[in-house]
């Protein structure tokens, strides 16, 4: 697998039939982020891809887009992950963890891992599941480090995750470098921080490490403003080169490169912040 290049990677998977990929993650109704991201991402990335909802995500017009939070209840949950795993036992091998919302989900989602072997588990460390009283986020927080950090073999912090993750304040690259390695020492998951628009200079820049590899993934930004769906779809897009065959590293690469075009032809709606369009690569 060492030296395929990203091209060769689309490629890796050659039984005939298409790589899988299960999100486990909330619904975004106006589409740009969460699962509805994420099925978008595994389609255009040419993974086969399912979906356990784990909450409902209904942004408020009346007030200033703000979050409404519904929690999916534990048992169904469960029902949605129990018809997964036995459809298709021993042939899924991959899945992305995105919003859980709460420490109850957490251990459902947990408990129906720990039920079969994974060759990879992407987790997209949500910590502020907005929407929520902040004490309830807080135990979620510390449930997702306890229960779900463990599962992982590859997480895509961003600026704030990272500094949660790591204990260190984020504000220079060296900074972001530092983080991904001691995120990848707690947790033994490839680790893809983003630092994104934050850091300052010209270009979002984020560093991948997975204990023996460090990279700095770099592209011009695009705006000045984070797009909705931009980290769900990163860590999609991980999730679905993985399936098929790439390496982490270049999964990486190609999970940046197809944020990056997603970036430039962003979605406007009446929300104060544009959405990523997960077709972005067929116009590149």
């Amino acid at each position: 697998m060492v030296g395929m290049s990203s091209t060769d990677s689309h490629d890796a998977h050659t039984s005939g039939t298409p790589a899988l990929a299960l999100t486990i993650a909330g619904s975004e109704a106006t589409g740009g982020a969460g699962a509805q991201a994420d099925l978008k991402t595994f389609q255009e990335l040419g993974a086969f891809g399912m979906v356990a909802l784990t909450c409902i995500v209904a942004f408020d017009p009346k007030d200033d887009w703000n979050h409404r939070f519904v929690p999916v209840q534990q048992d169904v949950i469960a029902h949605q992950l129990e018809a997964i795993q036995a459809d298709y036992a021993g042939t899924l091998k991959t899945t992305k963890l995105g919003m859980m919302g709460s420490p109850e989900t957490i251990s459902t989602v947990a408990t129906a891992l720990k039920a079969q072997e994974w060759d990879h588990v992407v987790l997209d460390p949500v910590l502020i599941c907005k929407g929520q009283e902040p004490g309830h986020a807080l135990d979620t927080d510390r449930a997702l480090k306890a229960e779900l950090l463990p599962l992982a073999t590859f997480t895509t912090p961003n600026h704030f995750e990272s500094e949660q993750l790591s204990g260190v304040q984020i504000r220079t690259l060296d900074d972001l470098k530092e983080a991904a390695q001691r995120i990848h020492v707690v947790s033994g998951a490839a680790v893809l921080a983003k630092g994104g628009i934050r850091l300052d200079g010209p270009d979002a820049q984020d560093v991948f490490y997975d204990g023996e590899t460090l990279e700095v993934l770099s592209a011009p930004k695009i705006g000045d403003h984070a797009v909705s769906g931009a980290g769900c779809s990163l860590a999609a897009a991980v999730t679905a080169e993985l399936a098929k065959g790439a390496t982490p590293l270049q999964a990486a690469r190609r999970a940046k490169e197809f944020v990056t075009e997603g970036i430039k032809q962003r979605v406007a709606g009446n929300t104060p912040f544009d959405a990523l369009w997960q077709g972005g690569l067929r116009r590149a």
